[in-house]
């Protein structure tokens, strides 16, 4: 007689962990909810929508699993998701304001200091320039005080307050890195040279050849400005950029390096430039040195330039390299207009 064999099978509940809250935050709010004396001044396409769409919206990050530096990046161009993410990872807290950065096509320069200004009343909201009339509420410095109040309420444990006063009455600008893009690094530098910053990181930038401003005097220290560029942009073949770069004073702080051929600390410069393929393309040599998707890539896959902007947003502003002589080839007379 078989004896049948009871098989017993037990089944194994395994109840998955819960997924762990994300550490990185992207916040965004309209300019115009966050301050009731906001205004749009359409004039110089400084406006709240457009094709029926906000226009004036501003963007905050943090990744509160990394270490903060205690600085603030405050980028002068339009949202960079790519770049925002690096900082975040180098324990930078990042923001984007709604600022006056359209007027750049439609008021022209009257004189040699004249774009300079307004550039300045757009980032102050100081009556400086004869040109345009923005008021404080919606230059770029006051923009960001209110923004920062906002996220230190929304977001806490962002720790946002801390690039306030106290009483929350203005921005402590000296734990902040002024960072943009062509337009927005050239108005980056011009604010640099009127208040005083951590840091300055200058993508494609500044330009404004046709002005002076450049040589003024400055409330930031010049060993704090970086500038980054590529060489078949316009604005390096114009000699633009080294124009600029020299105006601030830069050689005294090293050569101009190729970022392609040299490792970090690139010999403590403050000018770079890079001669990486960008399939000869003028524009997209332009965009090439922020991340995006004309940023060239390494046979991995990863943004080559991902060391240049680690040094850009982080090397110690006291370590620079040896001084040397002007650049006789690079053009300094550009004329008004041209």
């Amino acid at each position: 007689m078989r004896t049948a064999g009871l098989i017993v099978v037990l089944a194994l509940v395994v109840t998955p962990c819960p997924a762990a809250e994300p550490t990185r935050r992207l916040l965004t709010a309209r300019a115009s909810a966050l301050d009731p004396r906001a205004r749009p001044h359409p004039e110089i396409d400084f406006v709240f929508e457009k094709s029926g769409k906000p226009a004036d919206l501003e963007h905050a990050s943090v990744d509160t699993a990394i270490p903060s530096r205690g600085r603030l990046v405050v980028w002068l161009m339009d949202h960079n998701a790519g770049l925002f993410e690096r900082v975040n990872a180098l324990g930078l807290h990042a923001l984007q304001p709604h600022y006056a950065n359209k007027w750049f096509s439609l008021v022209p320069p009257t004189d040699r200091l004249a774009r300079g200004l307004v550039r300045l009343e757009a980032a102050t909201g100081r009556d400086v320039s004869d040109q345009v009339a923005i008021p404080a509420a919606d230059g770029m410095m006051e923009r960001v005080r209110m923004f920062l109040r906002w996220l230190a309420q929304e977001q806490p444990e962002g720790r946002w307050e801390q690039f306030l006063t106290a009483d929350g009455a203005a921005v402590r600008w000296e734990k902040v890195i002024i960072a943009g893009s062509s337009h927005g690094a050239t108005t980056a530098a011009r604010f640099a040279l009127e208040v005083p910053v951590d840091r300055v990181v200058m993508l494609c930038g500044p330009r404004d050849q046709d002005q002076d401003w450049q040589a003024g005097p400055s409330a930031t220290a010049k060993e704090r400005f970086f500038g980054f560029s590529h060489v078949l942009d316009g604005g390096w073949s114009g000699d633009h950029y080294c124009r600029s770069w020299e105006l601030l004073g830069l050689e005294r702080f090293g050569p101009i390096e190729v970022v392609d051929d040299t490792a970090p600390p690139f010999g403590n410069t403050r000018r770079l430039v890079s001669a990486a393929d960008v399939g000869g393309d003028e524009k997209r040599a332009h965009s090439a040195v922020q991340p995006g998707k004309g940023s060239p890539r390494g046979a991995d896959g990863r943004w080559l330039y991902d060391p240049v902007w680690e040094y850009l947003f982080t090397h110690p502003v006291e370590q620079v390299g040896e001084p040397v002589p002007r650049d006789p080839d690079c053009r300094h007379d550009h004329p008004l207009g041209g």
